[in-house]
């Protein structure tokens, strides 16, 4: 089972894209709203989570996170002690997390990059604490974690998440069956 955290004000397509390719691509997601099961995006469009962090009572049988980017959405992850939990919890077990946009700063405030190739939006590099700097790639992949750049490589960011899971095979023909070229 893999959780996305929503929380007010997160990034629409970065939350939404990977949910619709990993689904497509048979993976178990359940969306999980910080504190309501309606969270409205940083761009007005509400969301009506699966569940609510509430709901969680362990994370056993998790085997990833990803975390939405935008603004307030990122700050408002980050300031949550279940989804800090649910990264923790990966981390130490080597399960994947994954971040895009904003988000990784919260990887690299937890202090999760260290020695790691990790991007984010433009700006947010700084925040990257103990991450190699200097990578290009708009979607980076190390060890068990996995980062984007912005909106713009949703799907791509999803489609690595995808690969990661349930291996290249599944994530290339869930690739053909939406027609990117990424």
């Amino acid at each position: 089972m893999v959780y996305l955290f929503l929380a007010q004000g997160f990034e629409e397509v970065e939350a939404l894209s990977p949910v619709d390719v990993l689904r497509r691509g048979g993976v178990e997601l359940v969306t999980v709203g910080v504190g309501a099961r309606v969270i409205t995006g940083s761009h007005g469009i509400p969301v009506i989570a699966d569940i609510t962090t509430s709901d969680i009572s362990s994370f056993d049988g998790v085997e990833a996170v990803i975390l939405p980017g935008g603004m307030p959405g990122t700050l408002n992850l980050e300031a949550d002690e279940t989804v800090i939990s649910a990264v923790r919890y990966c981390a130490e077990k080597g399960l994947t997390v994954a971040a895009i946009c904003a988000a990784p700063s919260i990887l690299g405030h937890l202090g999760l990059l260290d020695g790691k190739r990790a991007t984010a939006f433009p700006g947010f590099e700084k925040d990257l604490t103990g991450a190699v700097q200097g990578i290009d790639g708009y979607v980076e992949h190390d060890a068990n974690f996995i980062t984007a750049r912005g909106m713009g490589v949703a799907t791509e960011f999803g489609l690595e998440i995808l690969a990661t899971l349930k291996g290249s095979a599944v994530a290339d023909k869930v690739k053909g069956s939406i027609q990117c070229r990424a």
